[in-house]
C-alpha cells in the first residue's frame, strides 16, 4: 500500500508510517506491533487493549503534531494476551519485524504473519479446554425465505450445513454459540444499507 492510500500520511514519522499502512490493511483488529521485544499497540487500539488486558496506556513520542498513545506487552508474553483477547472475541494481527535494525535504512521491513480470530484459532495453547466454538457462516437462501447455514470447527476439521427458516435463526445460535459470525454485506444500493441496518 503506498502513502497516498492512507490520508494524511505525510506528516508521521517514518515508523507511523508504516504502522499506519499495515494498520489499513487490517482494519477492524487489533495490530500487535513488533518493536524489539515488545508487540506494541497505537491509537485506538492501545487504548482498547489496555482496557482488555489491564495493561498500561502511555503517551510517548509525537507523529503529526499529537502524541502518540501506546500500550505494549513483552514477545514472550504474547500467547497468554492473545489468548485472554481470543477469549474475549477480539481479533489480533501479528506484526513481526522481518529486518534486522542494526542494517536498516529508514523502519526496519515489518510484515503481518500470523492473524488469529475466534472462529479460526487452531492453536491448542490458546483453545478454551472441552469447547467447540464453530465459526459459522450465514447466508440468505430462496430469495430470503430460507437461511443457509455452514459452520466449522476449524480445529479439527469438521464442517456442517444447514438450511433453516428465518425464524429458527436465534435458536441455532443458541445451539451453536459460534465464536465468529460471517455474513455476505448488503449489496451497494440495497434498502439494508440505506437506512443503516
Amino acid at each position: 500500500m503506498d502513502a497516498e492510500a492512507v490520508p494524511g500520511l505525510a506528516g508521521h514519522t517514518p515508523v507511523m508510517q508504516q504502522y499506519l499502512r499495515i494498520k489499513a490493511e487490517h482494519p477492524g483488529v487489533l495490530l500487535f506491533y513488533r518493536m524489539g521485544d515488545f508487540y506494541e499497540l497505537f491509537y485506538g487500539d492501545a487504548e482498547r487493549a489496555s482496557r482488555l488486558l489491564g495493561i498500561t496506556l502511555t503517551r510517548r513520542g509525537a507523529s503529526n503534531g499529537e502524541p502518540i498513545p501506546m500500550a505494549g506487552v513483552p514477545y514472550h508474553a504474547l500467547e497468554q494476551h492473545l489468548a485472554k483477547l481470543v477469549r474475549l472475541g477480539e481479533s489480533v494481527a501479528i506484526c513481526e519485524q522481518l529486518g534486522d535494525p542494526a542494517t536498516a535504512k529508514g523502519p526496519v521491513e515489518r510484515k503481518v504473519m500470523r492473524v488469529v480470530t475466534p472462529g479460526t484459532l487452531v492453536d491448542a495453547s490458546l483453545l478454551p479446554d472441552r469447547e467447540d466454538r464453530p465459526l459459522l457462516a450465514i447466508a440468505a437462501a430462496d430469495h430470503g425465505r430460507r437461511l443457509a447455514l455452514a459452520w466449522t470447527v476449524v480445529a479439527s476439521g469438521e464442517c456442517w450445513v444447514a438450511e433453516i427458516a428465518p425464524d429458527r435463526l436465534a435458536a441455532e445460535l443458541d445451539r451453536l454459540r459460534p465464536a465468529e459470525l460471517l455474513m455476505p454485506e448488503p449489496p451497494p444500493y440495497s434498502p439494508a444499507r440505506a437506512t443503516g441496518e
